[in-house]
């Protein structure tokens, strides 16, 4: 029991040790000291909240927000002390709030906990008592052998005993893990590979002893036990011997594993790992303005309880006739009544702060993201894929952003390919095992995780040097039409540090031979015979044409060498503790020697319009990094063909410095080129290394440089390295906006660093897309998302903000101005019906719909004018200038209202034709539905896009607020305590006075707006109010704004409500193949900006590595 609650609650119980002890087939030894240790269940859990704690957790999380809980404060006050408006008035509107959001949130945690059950309860095998028994996946325990069949998914993290071919290795996809869609070949021990019946695994007796879960996909440290004849045969278990859950069996008719780490505690869960919360600039900004209205809130209280007192010192306004004090009153305390006071006026001017703003930015970032899936210049019809968003809470910040024979045998060797047949199961068809080879298939097609490896043995094939195939530890070549079999002995995978990957061979002659590939730094420096200057020149040449470089290299062990390298691996591979520090010992000894084979060159072909996708951002006033791992010949060469460097910049280079006084020097020397030759562009280059050193000692140094350089590239950079760069950038003095783009594994801590980061559908897996805020098939749509929808995002943002701010100013100022002609007695002005309405009804809708369709100029001049972007940067929209103008003009506003109706009625309140007089309900509903129709109309005068919906909720707003009240003013609610309101609506609209003093006073605030307008258009004009000319006419030329429309050809389910939407906005027509759609796009920030991109796709679409902008840039 107290276990379940710990797993409600979300808490783990601790592993006691660095490893666990798997006893396969739970076999559990007899002595009776033994206490099993305790593994989580195999249930995924990816929701957040359960039926206990949704209300406690949601609650909390919510009331962490400023507005709500300051208004949660409110409404206690309001319930604690005799207030002058009723706890609903703050109570309802809270309570809409968090209800809305609460529902929101459930709904989307029951669609997480929906998916959890259907894969909880997805039927499975397992082998127990001797049979093989169906069960749901959630009832797997670590220990249990599970039989998995073709086609299937790995219900857990296995470790592979047994499959349905003699060498016990099987084939699997773990596209759903990585994207990668090859095929992987992984392993079983000899010992347990011939246990393939239900009956030979039940009498099966082994032991699995493995490090406690970890997140790392391609980590695996373990070794297996074998009991055999009273014998124990121990054998190391590595990443070829796991099976990772959410993977798929291929070309394997069944397998059977042991379960080793189940339900959240298996890698595919570990990764689900929440990312660190972006919050975008208007966020922050929103929160400050929040603040400052706070103030306001406060010195409004502070000023009206010291006046009412000031004002009370005199003795007949202290206690006037008609308001004799109680004895009570009398006798409290002074300080008491002054804070009772002040709270009291604290509840009464609350509503300047506006509570419903959070939810209804919630609500805009929500729909606003589905119009980044539905544009259909963001689709990609070869690969039949959209832009995605993962994160809409950061749609504003988007615009914000700154050859030998023995060579090519070791080429057709030293991979790990492998070959797909087109018969089903052809790698186990009875007879020769590579009778594919042999002239029995017409269509094999290679499969590797690598396109550099798939591209090489392609190469070597059609050369005639071709890999037929692999049967357990044997491959296959033909050299020229003869077949030759290598047997594979060992393999040292690739990793990161030594920067290339090596293969150990028995030869058919019975040799025993090492064959190695990676990159010249990593080859170079340990070969000792062969062409090596030559190869250094080759190399150096095909860098200079872009392409990507591999050097190759072999060596040849005697018997007693190859037993030493045997005895160092097996030793290295069954330890438990320092694996990864004893195999990379092993694995320097075994790569030494080397004799040099050769180089070989693959060309990283560019996706269509990198460059003029990097020109226009370059016009948007971003700077671009390119953070690469090429070689520098290789890097500089792609950003020159890519349009990163221009061909007449002067090309700078902190390369190899090997001191941080060499690097110093250096870094002086260049800042004093770059003062000399002022007028000329500039472009830097720097590698890892040289990286490294200036960061270290020199980084304002380092970055001065950077500033006055028009590009930058980093070469030689590592995963970690680029996350480094990223956080100095968003650091710098100038704190600029940045945003990251890759596609690989290794730019996820970039992308996870910057403000904003997008990944990149490419073919180097999709774990950057998983890891990212944003994703796209094609660099060249980063244009798009930017230009266009960032800049639509932003404006809309920033003009939903402070207008929220600016009509809860005009809603509360004449509240405080009333209490100067009421002895600050805390009167209300408002009904308190009026005071719940307002943000909820009366003018919520109006600016929501504004926030999803508002465009300020068409989206192809966007696109084809990048220098627009300029006119959003810094977050020149959001700036304290601009917030100072809407508060001011809030105030404004709120004069008029109130003392344009005070003329009307302050000195003759008989406004009826009989002589009736009206009293302080009907001035203050008088002064309440000149604030409904101006500040409706005020956002009319800022929309520039309308629509058939913009129409609809603008009049009908005002509409509705008419109706409301005369059906409200004109029944005697039974409920009310009073009936204050009863016919003062009707009264109101009967007398002709009303009506002419309405017309004059919205007349009045909105007429200087309109001068103002007109007058800075005509002579002060921006670049995008210039372009506004050039829109209009355009968008009547073109049929379709191609954004908002559904996918023709029904590659989306999302299609049909797209083309819903575009119909009800009457931007789409409804029998037409194209729309008149407006394109919901992005918007901008206050700071500078800089885009942090990487290219480095290999295959036909990708190009390049990661282009990063610098501090100063500013996406605008």
């Amino acid at each position: 029991m107290l276990r379940w609650i710990r797993q409600q609650l979300g808490f783990d119980p601790p592993h006691q040790s660095e490893t666990r002890t798997v006893y396969v087939a739970n076999r559990f030894p007899q002595h009776g000291h033994y206490i099993p240790q305790r593994f989580a269940d195999n249930r995924i859990i990816s929701s957040k909240y359960t039926i206990w704690n949704f209300v406690p957790k949601n609650l909390f999380e919510q009331f962490r927000r400023i507005a709500n809980f300051y208004f949660l404060i409110i409404f206690l006050v309001q319930l604690m002390i005799d207030t002058p408006t009723s706890p609903v008035t703050s109570g309802l509107p809270l309570f809409f709030v968090i209800t809305v959001t609460a529902i929101k949130q459930g709904y989307e945690d029951w669609l997480r906990h929906k998916a959890d059950n259907e894969v909880n309860g997805a039927p499975v095998f397992v082998v127990r008592s001797g049979s093989l028994v169906q069960t749901r996946s959630k009832n797997i325990r670590v220990g249990d052998i599970v039989r998995v069949a073709k086609d299937e998914t790995f219900p857990a993290d296995l470790v592979l005993l047994s499959s349905d071919r003699a060498d016990g290795t099987c084939h699997i996809t773990t596209a759903s893990l990585d994207g990668e869609t090859n095929l992987k070949t992984h392993f079983s021990v000899a010992e347990t590979s011939v246990c393939q019946s239900v009956s030979q695994l039940e009498a099966l007796q082994a032991v699995v002893e493995c490090q406690q879960p970890e997140a790392d996909l391609y980590r695996f440290v373990g070794r297996i036990t074998v009991t055999q004849h009273g014998e124990e045969i121990v054998r190391p278990l590595g990443p070829e011997n796991l099976l990772l859950r959410g993977a798929r069996l291929k070309n394997t008719k069944e397998i059977f594993g042991v379960a080793v780490y189940t339900g959240m505690e298996s890698k595919m869960a570990l990764n689900y790992k929440c990312k660190s919360q972006k919050r975008s600039a208007v966020e922050k900004s929103m929160n400050t303005f929040l603040i400052i209205y706070l103030g306001i809130l406060l010195f409004e209280a502070v000023l009206s309880t010291i006046l009412k007192y000031a004002w009370q010192a005199e003795d007949k306004w202290d206690e006037p006739f008609y308001n004799q004090k109680t004895e009570q009153e009398r006798n409290s305390s002074p300080i008491l009544q002054f804070i009772s006071d002040f709270l009291a006026f604290l509840v009464l001017y609350n509503f300047i702060i506006p509570i419903s703003l959070y939810v209804t930015v919630e609500m805009q970032k929500f729909l606003g993201s589905f119009f980044i899936g539905w544009d259909l210049d963001l689709y990609h019809e070869e690969s039949d894929q959209k832009a995605q968003v993962n994160t809409s809470d950061l749609n504003e910040e988007l615009g914000q952003i700154s050859e030998e024979l023995l060579f090519l045998k070791a080429v057709s060797l030293c991979h790990t390919v492998q070959i797909s047949y087109d018969q089903p199961d052809c790698l186990v068809a009875a007879g020769d095992p590579f009778s594919h080879a042999n002239g029995f298939s017409n269509h094999m097609e290679y499969y590797a995780s690598s396109p550099d490896e798939k591209a090489l043995v392609e190469a070597a094939k059609r050369i005639g040097v071709a890999f037929t195939g692999s049967s357990g530890d044997t491959m296959e070549i033909k050299t020229f039409g003869k077949s030759e079999k290598y047997k594979l002995l060992h393999v040292l995978e690739f990793d990161a540090d030594r920067r290339r990957m090596s293969v150990i061979l028995q030869t058919p002659s019975g040799g025993k031979v090492l064959f190695t590939k990676g990159a010249e730094s990593a080859i170079l420096p340990f070969t000792t015979s062969g062409e090596i200057e030559k190869t250094r020149l080759h190399v150096d040449e095909f860098a200079l044409k872009g392409l990507r470089t591999l050097v190759v290299a072999c060596r040849h062990f005697s018997p007693e060498e190859y037993i030493d390298v045997d005895r160092r691996l097996n030793s290295a591979r069954t330890a438990l503790q320092q694996r990864e520090e004893r195999l990379q010992e092993a694995f320097s000894y075994i790569e030494r020697d080397l004799q040099l084979l050769g180089a070989t060159g693959v060309e990283d072909k560019l996706q269509d319009k990198v460059q003029e996708t990097i020109e226009a951002l370059r016009l948007a006033g971003i700077k671009v990094w390119v953070l690469t791992g090429d070689k520098h010949e290789t890097a500089v060469s792609v950003s020159l063909s890519c349009g990163h460097f221009h061909r007449t910049m002067n090309i700078l280079e902190l390369l190899q410095q090997r001191s941080d006084n060499e690097c110093a020097e250096q870094l002086r020397r260049l800042a004093r080129r770059i003062k000399e030759d002022h007028v000329i562009q500039h472009g830097l280059v720097v590698d890892g290394a040289s990286l490294s050193l200036a960061l270290r000692e020199h980084e304002k140094l380092f970055m001065e440089v950077c500033k006055n350089c028009s590009a930058v590239l980093c070469c030689r950079m590592a995963p970690l390295q680029k996350a480094k760069v990223v956080r100095l950038i968003k650091t710098s003095p100038e704190k600029p906006i940045t945003l990251a783009i890759g596609d690989g594994a290794n730019d996820v801590s970039m992308i996870q660093e910057a403000h904003v980061g997008i990944g990149i559908m490419g073919k180097e897996g999709r774990q950057a897309v998983r890891n990212s805020d944003y994703a796209i098939a094609r660099f060249k749509f980063l244009a798009k998302l930017l230009l266009v929808h960032g800049h639509f995002y932003y404006i809309r943002i920033a003009t939903l903000v402070q207008y929220f701010f600016y009509k809860n100013v005009c809603f509360i100022t004449p509240q405080f101005l009333y209490q100067f002609f009421c002895l600050f007695s805390q009167q209300t002005l408002y009904d308190s019906v009026y005071l719940t309405l307002y943000n909820i009804c009366f003018t919520s809708l109006p600016i929501l719909v504004y926030s999803l369709f508002e465009q300020l100029v068409h989206p192809h001049v966007l696109q084809n004018k990048p220098g627009l972007y300029r006119d959003i940067s810094k977050n020149s929209l959001l700036s304290f200038r601009t917030f100072l103008y809407w508060t001011l003009l809030g105030f404004c506003h709120a004069f008029v209202f109130f003392f344009g109706s005070y003329i009307l009625m302050g000195e003759d309140t008989t406004l009826m034709g009989n002589g009736q007089m009206f009293g302080n309900w009907t001035f203050g509903t008088l002064v309440f539905t000149v604030m409904v129709i101006t500040v409706t109309l005020k956002l009319a005068l800022e929309t520039h896009f309308w629509t058939w919906m913009n129409h609809f909720v603008t009049w009908g707003s005002i509409a509705f607020y008419f109706i409301f009240s005369l059906f409200y003013g004109g029944i005697i609610w039974p409920f009310l305590h009073t009936q204050d309101m009863y016919f003062v609506f009707v009264q109101l609209l009967s007398s002709g006075s009303a009506w002419f003093a309405i017309i004059i006073i919205v007349i009045t605030c909105l007429f200087p707006d309109v001068v103002k307008k007109v007058f800075y258009r005509h002579l002060q004009p921006t670049s995008t109010q210039k372009s506004q000319s050039l829109s209009a006419p355009q968008a009547q030329t073109l049929s379709c704004m191609e954004s908002l429309c559904c996918y023709q050809h029904g590659q989306s389910g999302c299609s049909r409500l797209a083309r819903f939407l575009e119909q009800m906005t009457g931007q789409c027509q409804a029998s037409g193949n194209h729309c008149h759609a407006s394109n919901n796009r992005w918007g901008r920030h206050r700071r500078p900006q800089t885009v942090i991109m990487n290219l480095d796709e290999l295959s036909p679409p990708l190009g390049f590595k990661n282009l990063g902008c610098s501090p100063d840039c500013y996406i605008t």
